[in-house]
């Protein structure tokens, strides 16, 4: 098989959105450190059960929408748990699955942080890109999402998609 090399294009374009997006993470992560206490993915966390029917979402479901793996949702929900944030209740129509709710504080901890979060998101990105360059982002998002989640006939199975994947591989019997 032959090795499809990056063209000079697309090797300036791979190398700008690794930049853009490390340095992108990191502003957000700051941000939210400084004004929060908390890495962006603990903010993810509240900001999607805040939105959600009840403010609740069984752990799977939530570990899809924030594209993890459930072993890093579950180390980010005890640590938010830890600090009353949130808490984990039972799912009466799953019993292999639990939610993680909102609570009455992680509710207002996310109003707090909300208005500087949003503040940094626009300053790191949406204040540099024109209207137009706004909608060819999320059209460029959304096809790259939809590709590596298998929207689209690409071959990707259920166990590439981080939120399905086991932590470590079981190995199996010994061989014998």
């Amino acid at each position: 098989m032959t090795t499809r090399w990056l063209t000079p294009e697309e090797q300036r374009a791979w190398r700008a959105y690794i930049a853009a997006s490390q340095l992108l993470e990191d502003a957000i992560d700051r941000q939210l450190q400084q004004e929060a206490g908390m890495p962006h993915l603990f903010y993810s966390v509240l900001a999607n059960l805040s939105e959600a029917p009840g403010r609740k979402l069984r752990m799977t479901d939530l570990a899809e929408k924030l594209k993890i793996t459930r072993s890093r949702l579950t180390y980010a929900v005890t640590r938010l748990e830890r600090d009353g944030l949130v808490r984990r209740e039972d799912c009466r129509w799953d019993r292999r699955s639990s939610l993680a709710a909102l609570t009455g504080e992680g509710m207002a901890v996310l109003e707090r942080t909300a208005p500087g979060h949003v503040e940094a998101v626009h300053a790191a990105l949406f204040d540099r890109l024109t209207p137009e360059q706004v909608g060819q982002l999320e059209d460029i998002c959304t096809g790259i999402t939809h590709g590596l989640q298998g929207e689209g006939g690409t071959g990707t199975t259920a166990e590439d998609v981080p939120w399905r994947r086991r932590s470590s591989p079981c190995p199996g019997p010994p061989p014998g």
